[in-house]
């Protein structure tokens, strides 16, 4: 699979982490969800786009109520992480004063996009505020943040599938894999 922009020819490389491997992580983070939230019946937002496979997929394995809603962003500047803003395209559809809300991304990175977020959200009064990722990278991270719910922590590579994507391609991929360049792959054959 092939693809060509600022990265140069790049091809989907190496699985970093395997379908079953995201299954399995994602049933236990539903079971500790379920266990922390007994009673309480929360609202999971997820950040669109790619949070859809995640979002499905924990609902499924989360065991009690939950009601669920969805932003979507844009970032600014996006070749300056350090100095990106956020807009908001797509807000909340329900009210949040007063529940409990789990926010769901695929991915934290340098942190800068959930802190925004964070602060977005507080502002509405929830009852509770919390943070689930399914993939983490912590070596990026510019900002000190709350996760409390963390499927995997990555390396500082580029990585697609499972709902992360390389100019909107490979998100569909059941599992997680490195992207390469040619440039790269043509150094180290």
């Amino acid at each position: 699979m092939k693809g060509r922009d600022w990265l140069g020819e790049v091809e989907v490389g190496e699985t970093l982490i395997s379908a079953e491997e995201i299954r399995q992580r994602i049933g236990e983070i539903g079971a500790d969800v379920s266990r922390d939230y007994a009673g309480l019946e929360p609202r999971l937002i997820g950040i669109l786009k790619g949070v859809t496979p995640f979002m499905a997929d924990l609902i499924r394995a989360i065991s009690i109520p939950v009601t669920t809603d969805y932003m979507s962003i844009k970032k600014y500047h996006p070749d300056w992480e350090d100095t990106a803003a956020v807009r908001v395209l797509k807000d909340l559809d329900l009210s949040i004063g007063g529940q409990h809300v789990l926010l769901v991304e695929d991915i934290i990175d340098s942190g800068l996009t959930m802190e925004y977020l964070l602060a977005h959200l507080r502002n509405r009064d929830p009852a509770s505020l919390r943070v689930c990722t399914l993939f983490n990278k912590p070596a990026n991270r510019v900002v000190d943040l709350p996760l409390d719910y963390v499927g995997f922590d990555l390396p500082d590579v580029f990585v697609v599938g499972y709902g992360l994507d390389y100019q909107q391609k490979h998100r569909n991929l059941p599992h997680l894999a490195v992207v390469k360049t040619l440039t790269d792959a043509a150094q180290t054959d």
